[in-house]
C-alpha cells in the first residue's frame, strides 16, 4: 500500500457534519492503521510529551478509557477531570476556562451530554477561546466519537461500499434513567452522507432534535439515498443490515423532569431487541450498540450475546477512532499511514 500523510492541526471535533466526506475518510484511515498497529504492538507515538484535558459533565467506561488509554499509547498524557471538581461548578465560564487550559495543554475533551440546548453550546463557548483543539466526547446533539467508531465497524463487516444497505437506529426500552439523544442523532447524520439507507424508529413521545433531521434529510438528498421515518419498531428492522436499537430520553423532559421520560417509556416496553425481531431482518444482520445496553430491556441475552452481534468489536473501535481525532488534530508534525483496507 501506498502511505499517505494527514495533518489537521488545531480542528476542533465537534460534530461530523463540520468535517467533510475525504476528511471523515483520512479519519478511517487513520484509525485502521493505528489499530494495525496496536494489534502488532508497533510504537506509534505521534504525540510525545502532550496532555489532554478530559472535562466530564457525566459518567463514562468506554469514553474515558478509550481516550486515556489512547493518548498513553500516542505518547502523551491525560488529565481525567470531573465537572463537581472544578471550578465549573461554581460558574466560571467557559471563556476563561478554555483559554487557562489551552495554556496548560495541548487539547480539550469535553462531555456534557444530558441537557438538551446545554452541552454542545458549552463546547462551541470553549473552543472559541481556546488556542487549542475542543473534542466532543458527546453533547446533547452528536456523539462524534461513537459514530465514527461505528461507521468503522460496519465497513470492517461489510465493506466500503454501503450504498444499497439498510441501517434501522430504533428507540428502545429501557427503565434506568433517560439516555441522551445525540447517538441516534449523530447516527442519522453520519450514516446517511456514506450510502447507508437509514429508517429511524420511536415512540411519538420521542423525537429527535428537529435540526438534526433536517441536516439527515438534507444529506441523505445529496447522497441519493433514502431517510424515513416510521412508529413502527417492527417496518424499521424489516430487510435491515443493520440494527442499533438503544433508548433514548423525551426531548421535551430530559433537562426539567428526566423522570417523566421514564413513566412514558413505561408504555413502550415492547420496545425491545429480540431474536423475533432479529429475523424481520436479513439474514446475518448486524447487531450493534454503544454500550452499556439495558440486558432484559432493550435487548435480550441471546442477541447482544449472540452471532449477529459485534458490539465488543464497536466497543474496541472506540479506541482507535479516539486515536485518530486525537492524533490528527493534535500532532505537530505530519502523520504518516497507510490507507485503510475495508473488505468484509
Amino acid at each position: 500500500m501506498t502511505t499517505r500523510k494527514a495533518l489537521f492541526k488545531g480542528r476542533d471535533w465537534l460534530t461530523t457534519q463540520e468535517w467533510s466526506g475525504a476528511e471523515i475518510e483520512t479519519l478511517l484511515d487513520v484509525s485502521a492503521d493505528l489499530k494495525r498497529k496496536f494489534k502488532r504492538r508497533l510504537p506509534h507515538r505521534f504525540l510525545p510529551d502532550q496532555t489532554i484535558f478530559l472535562m466530564f459533565f457525566d459518567k463514562s467506561t468506554r469514553t474515558r478509557n478509550s481516550f486515556e488509554a489512547g493518548i498513553t499509547q500516542l505518547g502523551g498524557h491525560a488529565h481525567f477531570l470531573t465537572a463537581d471538581a472544578m471550578q465549573v461548578s461554581h460558574g466560571e465560564s467557559p471563556k476563561d476556562t478554555g483559554i487557562i487550559l489551552s495554556r496548560y495543554g495541548h487539547a480539550i475533551a469535553i462531555r456534557h451530554d444530558l441537557i438538551p440546548g446545554e452541552g454542545n453550546s458549552y463546547m462551541r463557548e470553549v473552543a472559541k477561546w481556546a488556542d487549542a483543539p475542543v473534542i466532543n466526547m458527546q453533547c446533547d446533539v452528536d456523539h462524534p466519537c461513537q459514530t465514527l467508531a461505528d461507521l468503522m465497524t460496519i465497513r470492517e463487516k461489510l465493506g466500503s461500499n454501503l450504498r444499497g444497505r439498510k441501517l434501522a437506529v430504533s428507540w428502545a426500552y429501557a427503565p434506568s434513567y433517560a439516555k441522551p439523544l445525540s447517538v441516534p442523532q449523530g447516527l442519522i447524520m453520519l450514516m446517511t452522507r456514506f450510502g447507508m439507507d437509514v429508517t429511524l424508529a420511536h415512540p411519538r413521545e420521542y423525537p429527535l432534535m428537529p435540526e438534526t433531521l433536517e441536516a439527515a434529510r438534507e444529506n441523505a438528498r445529496r447522497a441519493g439515498v433514502r431517510f424515513e421515518l416510521t412508529d413502527n419498531m417492527d417496518d424499521a428492522f424489516r430487510d435491515a443490515d443493520v440494527v442499533i436499537p438503544k433508548s433514548w430520553g423525551c426531548l421535551d423532559t430530559m433537562g426539567a423532569a428526566p423522570a417523566e421520560s421514564l413513566r412514558i417509556a413505561r408504555q413502550h416496553q415492547d420496545w425491545r431487541c429480540d431474536a423475533a425481531r432479529m429475523k424481520l431482518a436479513r439474514a446475518g444482520a448486524l447487531y450493534m450498540h454503544p454500550l452499556p445496553a439495558d440486558r432484559g430491556n432493550e435487548v435480550t441475552d441471546d442477541v447482544i450475546d449472540g452471532p449477529q452481534s459485534v458490539v465488543y468489536d464497536e466497543a474496541e473501535n472506540r479506541l482507535h477512532t479516539a486515536k485518530a481525532i486525537m492524533a490528527l488534530t493534535m500532532a505537530d508534525a505530519e502523520i504518516e499511514y497507510e490507507p485503510g483496507d475495508w473488505g468484509a
